[in-house]
């Protein structure tokens, strides 16, 4: 079994150290093993290792000193290398500027950094799945932001979409990860994740949370549960 490989981007050295220990424990049992390939100590060396090193899931911090942990996904997701990679935000900031302004660049999910061991760990790994991953505070921050929204705007992207692949996009709207989507669809889960690439490709997003925000922006979101 391959492990996960993460790098971090963090501007304190006794964090980088502290969940390189957690991310690397084996208290979890059998499972994939988690390596931490590679540590940065502000946005703009982390963008630089992580497309040197294309690891699967990047763990970035938000206030750093010397460059960003948004405009760092920003970057990322700007270029043929970064859209790969699942960016998780792992920060002590929750606000609704920082978490919005996360998901907007492209951060695959949002985690803070009181989150227990186990917790982080499947995190990452769900993540390196292609599964959203957000905290349960920042989970009602998004949802709450979005129940906030002005109407629906038509988003004539959507049009590039088949009817089995604007059923998925619902799906990952609503927080269904690939399994629960592949249930629901009678679909197998690689089959999911084939179809969720398609979807990134024609809407061009850079990040499953973008493909969320154009679903609820547009309103499919909301037809699917009247439905």
């Amino acid at each position: 079994m391959s492990a996960v490989r993460v790098v971090l981007v963090d501007d304190q050295s006794l964090v980088r150290a502290g969940i390189t220990a957690l991310l690397t424990g084996d208290a979890d049992g059998p499972g994939e093993t988690i390596e931490v390939v590679g540590a940065a100590q502000d946005g703009i060396a982390g963008v630089a290792l992580v497309r040197r090193l294309r690891p699967d899931v990047v763990l970035m911090d938000i206030r750093m000193p010397g460059g960003d942990g948004i405009a760092a996904v920003r970057e990322l997701r700007a270029g043929p290398t970064g859209r790969d990679v699942a960016i998780l935000m792992l920060t002590t900031f929750d606000t609704d500027e920082e978490v919005l302004g996360a998901m907007r660049a492209g951060a695959d999910g949002y985690l803070l950094k009181d989150t227990a061991p186990g917790p982080l760990r499947d995190a990452v790994r769900a993540a390196a799945r292609g599964e959203p991953v957000l905290s349960p505070g920042v989970t009602r921050q998004v949802m709450a932001h979005a129940a906030a929204a002005p109407q629906p705007v038509p988003d004539a992207r959507l049009e590039r979409l088949t009817a089995r692949e604007r059923e998925v996009l619902a799906a990952l709207a609503d927080g269904d990860d690939n399994a629960a989507i592949a249930r629901a669809l009678s679909l197998s889960p690689e089959t999911v994740r084939t179809y969720v690439h398609r979807i990134l490709a024609k809407l061009e997003a850079g990040s499953r949370a973008q493909l969320v925000a154009i679903a609820h922006r547009s309103g499919l979101a909301a037809a699917r549960r009247r439905a």
